[in-house]
């Protein structure tokens, strides 16, 4: 048998995210992730089958004040359609900002404990996130049979491709978001109180209620400009067959990922070192 040995020592990079070492260590992110959705339904009732019922009953809620009262456009999807979808893809971005947003407090206790990459714990949130998005899809896909059979949807069936690059695209964001949020709160914890409070506000800055299509002029540009915007606009153009695409959005969109991904990189590398003296 041979010996083993690892050296554990301080980074001198801030962009050394040491993915080789992640990788190793892939086992424990899934043990992360299993762990996360099986403490979340344990000693419920209903378990998992909150998945369904919530998006559904959040979906009924928006039909009856934004499809009816409000008499915001659907672009002729069905409204129920239309909002699961949103609502979906709104919940997994969420879900990926708010899990990760607690990454250095939520598990300080760990951390002063034992060594291993602590880019484990995001990562295992995101592909958490992506658990709960792929199991929420199935009430989404029920729906869209039915109307697809009657003629009332056209999805772009080829488009379908994408929806993985969407999901990339808004779980970096997500998470580069939520690390920098979770570096932040170390010394400041009054963000961490806002920030589920923040998500909200976002989402109506995000065309999940309404499409991009019934908005006009300067208020149209500030909601395209929203890097979750196009995404999910893309997301309802392959799933729903309707969608404003626009290149230069989903270009912005990507750029601002980017962006949000380096810099979580850095203050993550940073905060890394002394959380331990702050938390």
């Amino acid at each position: 048998m041979t010996e083993q040995h690892t050296h554990i020592e301080a980074k001198g990079k801030l962009f050394d995210l040491r993915l080789r070492e992640v990788w190793k260590y892939r086992g424990l992110v899934f043990l992360f992730t299993k762990r996360s959705f099986v403490v979340t339904y344990k000693q419920t009732i209903l378990g998992p089958l909150w998945l369904f019922i919530m998006p559904f009953l959040t979906s009924l809620l928006h039909m009856a004040i934004f499809g009816n009262l409000a008499k915001l456009s659907t672009d002729g999807v069905p409204q129920l359609l239309f909002y699961l979808t949103g609502n979906a893809l709104w919940g997994y971005f969420s879900v990926c900002v708010l899990r990760c947003s607690g990454t250095f407090i939520d598990n300080a206790h760990l951390f002063g404990k034992v060594y291993f990459p602590r880019l484990v714990v995001p990562l295992s949130d995101v592909l958490g996130a992506v658990l709960r998005f792929a199991i929420q899809m199935i009430l989404v896909f029920g729906f869209l049979i039915y109307y697809a059979v009657i003629g009332a949807v056209h999805p772009h069936y080829t488009a379908w491709l994408l929806i993985p690059v969407i999901l990339f695209v808004l779980g970096i964001m997500g998470m580069g978001f939520g690390i920098i949020i979770s570096s932040l709160t170390t010394k400041y914890r009054d963000l961490s109180i806002l920030v589920s409070f923040g998500v909200n506000l976002w989402m109506y800055a995000t065309p999940v209620v309404y499409p991009a299509s019934a908005l006009k002029g300067t208020f149209r540009t500030l909601v395209l400009i929203n890097p979750v915007s196009e995404p999910m606009e893309l997301f309802r153009y392959a799933v729903l067959g309707v969608g404003t695409i626009d290149g230069f959005f989903i270009g912005l969109s990507c750029l601002i990922t980017l962006v949000v991904a380096l810099f979580g990189i850095i203050i993550f590398n940073r905060v890394e070192r002394t959380f331990m003296d702050t938390v």
